[in-house]
């Protein structure tokens, strides 16, 4: 019986793009998919940057041969938002060189305002450079609209290519890649590698500005939810102090980059890192315990706070083992015991509980067993049933006159959380991963990605979640953490960096194998994707190297501190005068 439904044929000459709403856009075939997104009427609002395509993120610049699946990825997205601020990246390192060409200009960290700090190498006070008028260089290339041209090249030649120009820091890391050919992209003549995509060409790139900040400035982006505004860029002098002092301690151990901790790995000097970076954290923690220590007579509570994975809880142990090596006996109290009944629980905009919501706790309960406790009266503390989402009773506690309380909590730096306490009575910390190890002076790492590697590691093994989960409700975390952490992180008294310079190397042979368990064609593939591809840069390190007290073994297991408790029995803590 003759088929007449199916039939040999030639290529149509156009084919046609599917997009995840219905709509259908046809086009001739091999254009690149830009040319398809722009027929959209919201083209550019929020401005389309990239574009997922049968499954995979691409450039704007993929030809589209057949016909696609596509999803628009627009700088209110993720993965748009990095292609935006890697490009604009790119456009200010090549504006610099053509007129800072003896200059070194080093990438550093991010501001929650939208930017990246950035410094001239040997130039703190910026001595002969002309921020505005390197702003103007930047939108005159804005304004040519030049083009992003990416090549593939050999690795070999790569290697030459940056050893010629004298980019030490970038040879480094490239002698351990593992594989034979390295994208670099070029902007008229100036050529560098990337992690990730970049824009078409800088007639993209409207939206950005130059600051002077500190001994450096900010490079200015428009944050995802305003994504052509820029947020006013508050002054973050603890901050700005706090990457500073890291800075000098990666130049002390010799590893301002990760190509060279690969190069101490390689030699076998990676012990020496571990214990010297450990010997860090251990020196900052008992600083911070000397300035609560120094201030006994009025210090009653101490605030801990910091975004998800950012190692609170190991912190606030290794703090508390301090205080009581200097006669200091810390009192806990979980500010989780406070949450209100379910039922009085806020929701978010999509009609969720939303429990990082300030609102989510009894703040006026909370406020008044902390003023009894300081005052050395009797308190029954609340214990919250987190299956029955109601509030039972719970202890009864009553404070010695050398304790202090110790609150960790999300808006431990909430001003609003207890406005009762005078300020003189707290002490108050911010605990973060502040990251300023980078592959290289231009390519910086997210402390973002170090925390989510963190989390994937520790979801998987106490919680028993896949990689795919955990990063499926990261980006609730993380807007919970813009709007209830960040914008009081200057409220610290102190601030504790929880980076070390060696876990991205820990890390890696235990996330990997996680990450690879991502199944292609769910959305949080690509993200998989992305995070192997940024661990392809670092050697392995062996985790049974790494300290029983770690900060990092909060993540990977096997901590000492896991089971540490100050007191069994608040019932047993009685007022002693």
């Amino acid at each position: 019986m003759e088929n007449h439904l199916f039939y040999l044929t030639r290529p149509q000459p156009s084919v046609e793009v599917y997009l995840t709403d219905g709509r259908v856009i046809r086009g001739e075939r091999g254009k690149e998919i830009v040319h398809f997104l722009q027929a959209l009427p919201e083209w550019d609002n929020p401005p389309i940057v990239g574009a997922i395509i049968n499954g995979e993120l691409r450039e704007l610049t993929y030809p589209i041969d057949i016909d696609a699946r596509v999803r628009p990825v627009t700088m209110s997205d993720t993965d748009g938002a990095r292609i935006y601020r890697r490009s604009l990246t790119f456009l200010l390192e090549a504006a610099f060189e053509d007129l800072y060409p003896e200059f070194q200009l080093t990438i550093d960290h991010s501001v929650s305002s939208g930017g990246f700090f950035c410094q001239v190498i040997g130039h703190e006070d910026l001595a002969g450079i002309d921020l505005p008028g390197l702003e103007t260089r930047m939108r005159e290339m804005v304004e040519k609209n030049i083009a992003f041209t990416r090549e593939q090249i050999p690795l070999m030649e790569a290697i030459q290519y940056f050893k010629d120009r004298g980019n030490e820091d970038k040879v480094r890391l490239l002698k351990y890649r593992q594989k034979d050919k390295l994208v670099l992209y070029s902007l008229e003549n100036h050529r560098d590698y990337h992690h990730g995509y970049m824009v078409p060409s800088t007639g993209y790139l409207r939206w950005f500005g130059i600051t002077r900040f500190g001994d450096g400035f900010v490079l200015q982006f428009p944050r995802r939810h305003s994504p052509k505004e820029l947020t006013p860029m508050p002054a973050y002098p603890k901050l700005l102090n706090t990457f500073h002092r890291y800075g000098r301690w990666l130049n002390r151990l010799g590893i301002e980059s990760v190509g060279a901790l690969n190069d101490t790995i390689s030699s076998g000097r990676i012990r020496e890192i571990i214990l010297v970076s450990e010997a860090l954290h251990e020196q900052q923690i008992a600083e911070i315990a000397d300035s609560i220590v120094n201030n006994a007579n009025q210090v009653r509570v101490v605030l801990i706070a910091g975004p998800s994975s950012s190692g609170k809880t190991t912190f606030s142990k290794r703090l508390s083992i301090q205080l009581l090596a200097q006669g200091i006996l810390p009192f806990p109290v979980e500010i989780d015991n406070y949450f209100v009944d379910r039922e009085k629980t806020p929701k978010d905009e999509n009609g969720e509980f939303d429990f990082e919501s300030l609102g989510a706790l009894n703040t006026r309960l909370f406020g008044e067993h902390l003023q009894k406790l300081i005052a050395g009266e009797e308190v029954r503390l609340p214990r919250y049933n987190f299956k029955t989402g109601l509030s039972e009773e719970g202890e009864v506690a009553r404070l010695q006159r050398d304790q202090v309380i110790i609150l960790e909590g999300i808006h431990g730096l909430n001003p609003n959380l207890i406005p009762n306490i005078p300020l003189e009575q707290t002490y108050r910390i911010y605990v973060s991963c502040l990251t300023q190890l980078n592959l290289d002076r231009h390519n910086r790492i997210s402390t973002t990605d170090t925390r989510m590697l963190r989390r994937i590691v520790r979801d998987a093994t106490e919680r028993g979640y896949s990689a795919q989960q955990t990063i499926q409700r990261w980006d609730s975390v993380r807007r919970g953490e813009k709007d209830h952490i960040f914008p009081y992180q200057e409220n610290a008294d102190d601030m504790f960096n929880s980076a070390l310079a060696y876990e991205l190397s820990a890390l890696k042979p235990l996330a990997e194998p996680l990450l690879r368990q991502v199944p292609f064609g769910v959305p949080e593939y690509i993200e998989a994707k992305r995070l192997l591809a940024f661990l392809e840069w670092f050697l392995p390190v062996d985790s049974s190297l790494i300290p029983d007290n770690s900060l990092l073994r909060e993540f990977i297991g096997g901590s000492i501190l896991r089971d540490f408790k100050l007191w069994e029995n608040p019932s047993m803590v009685e007022l002693n005068y």
